[in-house]
């Protein structure tokens, strides 16, 4: 008897955890495959470029030969928010996709620097691995500020360069993820489901529908490499670029902000026009922090229209 009774309490346990892991698991294989399978289907193949200190995982349609794009991604998120804003270039143009040094695929290490030269330098790198003299350059978020400074820093390599909501400029008014952290609460560092729950309500006014079994997923990550994010987090967010180091950017430029961004604010739109002399800026009503995202047609179609009219050279007001 006692028998069967240990016999049956192992059958429920055994249970018991596939009822638990097979969503975990069938959750891990749609936000992984999915996505590479989407961005096939765009004509991205995923690949690995070595850049000396480490290999950058990459999307690329290798479309040598043409105007590049390198979309670049915002902090503790990946490639795979720019696969839907890419497809309507892919055709037309090589677009280069990187998963950043300590996110995506390609992986974290505790010994390598998440400044932003650092970054901006990787993308300079990334570019000389794949033969690529000059690029049209794109971010978000932590993204766009690593744009700008590769504009800054590297202006014969840059072509235009355009920021998507960017950190790199504190805005006027606090954000409400700027409110937080004055409370001493990173959104970006979740600790329980509940936190990471109000902190992707932050991320987007539109956000596209996910799985809930794959939006779990995303959670247990943020959940378990919070240690690493804030690592990254105390090496970038702290520095501020100057009004000197924005007049040196020679590139046609445009600004795309969502007016209904909670994690840096609007008004921050005003700073970059003041400082940077000849910006495009586009405020698109509606959108949170991830306009790429949350309308990556429309998005997309606005960014073409920039690219159409862009002259050779950013005329720099005096």
């Amino acid at each position: 008897m006692k028998r069967f009774i240990g016999l049956s309490l192992v059958l429920v346990l055994i249970l018991a955890a596939v009822v638990v892991l097979i969503p975990t698991r069938v959750g891990d294989f749609i936000y992984t495959n999915g996505a590479l399978a989407e961005a096939y289907l765009y004509g991205l193949e995923q690949d690995q470029v070595d850049i000396g200190e480490m290999s950058l995982t990459v999307f690329d349609n290798k479309l040598e030969g043409r105007d590049t794009l390198i979309l670049i991604h915002g902090y503790t998120a990946n490639k795979n928010v720019w696969i839907r804003f890419a497809r309507a270039f892919t055709d037309e143009y090589r677009v280069v996709i990187p998963d950043l040094a300590g996110h995506g695929d390609t992986g974290f290490s505790p010994d390598w620097d998440y400044s932003i030269a650092a970054q901006s330098e990787r993308i300079a790198k990334l570019m000389a691995a794949l033969n690529i003299d000059s690029a049209h350059i794109v971010g978000n978020s932590m993204g766009g500020f690593i744009a700008a400074d590769f504009a800054i820093n590297y202006p014969a390599e840059t072509k235009t360069v355009t920021l998507f909501d960017p950190a790199g400029l504190h805005s006027p008014v606090p954000s409400e993820a700027d409110t937080l952290r004055a409370e001493g609460r990173n959104p970006f560092l979740p600790s329980t489901p509940a936190e990471f729950e109000h902190f992707y309500g932050m991320t987007m006014e539109q956000p596209p529908y996910l799985p809930g079994i794959v939006l779990d997923t995303v959670e247990n990550g943020y959940i378990q490499n919070r240690d690493r994010h804030r690592q990254i987090f105390e090496e970038f967010y702290p520095r501020e670029l100057t009004t000197e180091e924005l007049q040196r950017v020679s590139a046609p430029a445009l600004l795309v902000w969502g007016a209904n961004d909670r994690i840096i604010h609007v008004s921050a739109a005003q700073l970059w026009k003041e400082k940077l002399p000849g910006i495009e800026v586009d405020i698109l009503d509606g959108i949170g922090h991830m306009p790429m995202v949350e309308s990556p047609t429309s998005t997309a179609m606005r960014y073409q229209i920039f690219l159409n009219a862009a002259p050779t050279e950013r005329q720099v007001s005096q």
